[in-house]
């Protein structure tokens, strides 16, 4: 009797302890999906260099980056002088002067502007142009990326919090076995390897939900350094799952080469080869340049000088030509080697097509075989709920073994968390198929 009222102390203690952290404890805040993806898009820092990125490629296609507009410059010098002269005049009369002074002033504007350079101007302000194209083809592949690892942490939370809801409940039953168990003892209904099997039971239990925790609490803060948190930053997370329908799928993979991110690349860096070439042929063309100078000039000469000043101002225009009619091969060699290079990228895009190809049908094929597994698992719980329910009535009425109620309670908790998996790993299997497709950041999480 003394041990049965220790037991039901020791209950009650659990019992108090349990409701007070519940009511003392501080809710997590919610980490929606949306909120999740926000912070990332706002927050990640491989998403903040990218978006830098792309504002070095604006700046790079700027008209003012072009080469069409023109230079003008503007110049000016001051000359002071202080000369001793001995001036001989032809009728024999000789002029000494010491100190004599004279200043000159200038100022000039000058205007250079290219009228024609071979259109290579012209190719190089469509590369630019091309090459900021490319660049946010290159931050949208890094957003995509992002927002995948975002989520396979994410459900990764999901799938943890799930499993320590499950551990839990688990741990609850064992400790209820417990208290059965001491009951039946004390009664002598049972013997004592029953109470031990039962506190075996429940330190197992009590570790695997201590280490369950430990793993939930340091994925949370991958999350936090992914959307850039606070790392000591608690939350919860959303574990509903919502799958797109497929017919929308089956619209996605019938323009997956249209959308996909790594062939639009490819395509880009194709148009970028083109006009490398065009620029380089540029090369056979000649240039025709303008330059335009506004000046004015005063000189203030000394005694000696015919005229003591001298102010003058003007316009000067010019025109040229200039042709390079050869210059060593250097330009035949370039257009070679763009040519070359402009191959290299079109064999790209056909090998890249091919894996593109691959790809998709591999993510295809996982996507709906574990769509397949999870329905396979969520039947599978509830079989195995059932079992563990009759089991646990048997073993209320002693016509099973604890051993065989604990086989039964294990089952359980293999299929909850099967199933748990299998939810979490058919959904990142989609994500990757609408990456692939070009569909990710077009959906609604």
């Amino acid at each position: 009797m003394k041990n049965l009222r220790n037991c039901k102390k020791r209950n009650y203690m659990q019992t108090l302890i349990f409701f007070l952290f519940l009511t003392s404890g501080v809710v997590a805040q919610k980490l929606t999906k949306q909120e999740a993806i926000r912070l990332t898009l706002e927050n990640n820092f491989g998403i903040l260099i990218a978006t830098n990125d792309i504002q070095i490629a604006s700046n790079n296609k700027n008209i003012l980056n072009s080469g069409y507009l023109p230079n003008v410059t503007g110049d000016a010098a001051a000359v002071y002088n202080r000369d001793n002269i001995e001036a001989q005049f032809a009728n024999g009369e000789t002029n000494i002067l010491n100190g004599a002074e004279s200043d000159r002033y200038n100022a000039a504007v000058n205007l250079n502007y290219t009228l024609f350079d071979g259109l290579g101007r012209w190719y190089n302000y469509k590369r630019l142009k091309e090459q900021y194209n490319l660049t946010e083809l290159q931050a949208r592949e890094t957003i995509e990326n992002t927002i995948l690892q975002l989520f396979t942490v994410y459900f990764e939370i999901a799938r943890l919090t799930e499993n320590v809801a499950i551990l839990k409940e688990t741990l609850q039953i064992s400790e209820e076995r417990i208290t059965r168990s001491n009951y039946q003892f004390e009664y002598g209904q049972n013997t004592k390897l029953d109470v031990l099997n039962a506190q075996v039971d429940v330190a197992n239990d009590s570790i695997n939900l201590i280490n369950t925790k430990q793993l939930l609490v340091n994925t949370k803060r991958d999350l936090n350094l992914i959307v850039n948190n606070d790392l000591t930053k608690t939350f919860e997370v959303d574990t509903t799952i919502n799958f797109v329908n497929r017919l929308q799928i089956d619209g996605f993979l019938e323009k997956s080469f249209e959308n996909n991110v790594r062939i639009l690349r490819n395509q880009s860096n194709i148009k970028i080869n083109e006009y490398d070439l065009k620029v380089s042929k540029s090369g056979y063309l000649p240039t025709i340049g303008l330059t335009g100078t506004y000046g004015w000039n005063k000189n203030n000469n000394n005694a000696a000088a015919f005229l003591a000043t001298l102010t003058s101002d003007g316009l000067s225009a010019s025109v040229n030509l200039s042709w390079n009619l050869f210059d060593g091969g250097r330009t035949i060699t370039e257009i070679k080697n763009a040519k070359i290079a402009l191959e290299t990228q079109e064999i790209q895009q056909e090998q890249l097509e091919q894996e593109v190809k691959r790809d998709i049908a591999n993510a295809l094929g996982n996507y709906e075989n574990r769509l397949k597994v999870y329905e396979i698992q969520q039947q599978n719980v509830v079989t195995n709920q059932n079992n563990f329910e009759r089991s646990k009535e048997r073993f209320n009425l002693g016509q099973i073994t604890s051993i065989e109620f604990r086989q039964a309670q294990i089952n359980l908790i293999q299929a909850q968390t099967n199933k748990t998996l299998a939810k979490y790993d058919a959904k990142l299997a989609e994500l990757q198929l609408l990456q692939l497709t070009g569909q990710l950041l077009n959906i609604e999480f």
